[in-house]
């Protein structure tokens, strides 16, 4: 049975969160989920041409531009406040800004990094797999994909990480209308496209993770 206009779903609109963005991220977690996201940067300083699916305000890729100062960076977004925040933030000739969703982004020839930081929880795990086949068969060999997110560990800290997230998406849903309500496993997915994680760190007892992921699959990051 089809849904009444009263019934259907507001559609996402991550606008009205972008100015007290950051302000909502420290109240909740201080600084560690830009510390999540900067903590591969040393790994990335020989990286040209950078894809950045979703970085909200853009303090990811401002870091990314100070420390790297020969990447070009492509910034998706469908929040045109976000996308003028990450612009004024990064004040770059590097950065080219796309308002669009991430599935319709066709990554550029010689795309040798991919970031989603704190992205894939906002997709459900049937977006997540098709975004990363179709993006990392866009990576160049030995391109790299970088992501942050939130993870349910398992053991002692498993059911209050499944009420925080929760309480996160509700949150999150109640703000931007997001309908998503349970994290993908982008481990699979990127598995599956073809990708290898050559890198790994955990915070806050496993609910935060940083992961680098190869598009070669050789080796592994110490």
């Amino acid at each position: 049975m089809a849904k009444t206009p009263s019934e259907a779903p507001r559609p996402v609109n991550f606008d009205r969160i972008a100015r007290p963005y950051r302000w909502l991220e420290y109240g909740t977690l201080g600084p560690l989920l830009q510390r999540t996201r900067v903590y591969f940067l040393p790994q990335m300083l020989d990286c040209r041409q950078a894809l950045v699916l979703g970085d909200g305000d853009g303090r990811f890729v401002a870091e990314l531009l100070r420390r790297n100062e020969r990447v070009r960076v492509d910034a998706v977004d469908t929040s045109g406040a976000m996308l003028a925040l990450l612009e004024r933030r990064a004040r770059s000739e590097r950065v080219t800004t796309h308002r669009l969703q991430a599935m319709d982004y066709v990554p550029e020839a010689g795309t040798d990094l991919v970031a989603t930081h704190f992205f894939l929880d906002c997709l459900t795990q049937a977006e997540v797999d098709a975004l990363a086949l179709r993006v990392a068969g866009g990576l160049v060999p030995g391109g790299l994909w970088v992501v942050s997110d939130f993870r349910i560990p398992a053991g002692v800290m498993r059911w209050p990480a499944r009420f925080y997230v929760g309480m996160l998406y509700r949150v999150f849903g109640f703000l931007t209308g997001l309908h998503v309500r349970r994290l993908p496993d982008h481990v699979a997915a990127l598995t599956a496209a073809g990708l290898t994680r050559i890198g790994l760190r955990r915070r806050l007892f496993g609910v935060l993770t940083s992961e680098l992921w190869r598009a070669d699959g050789n080796g592994v990051l110490q």
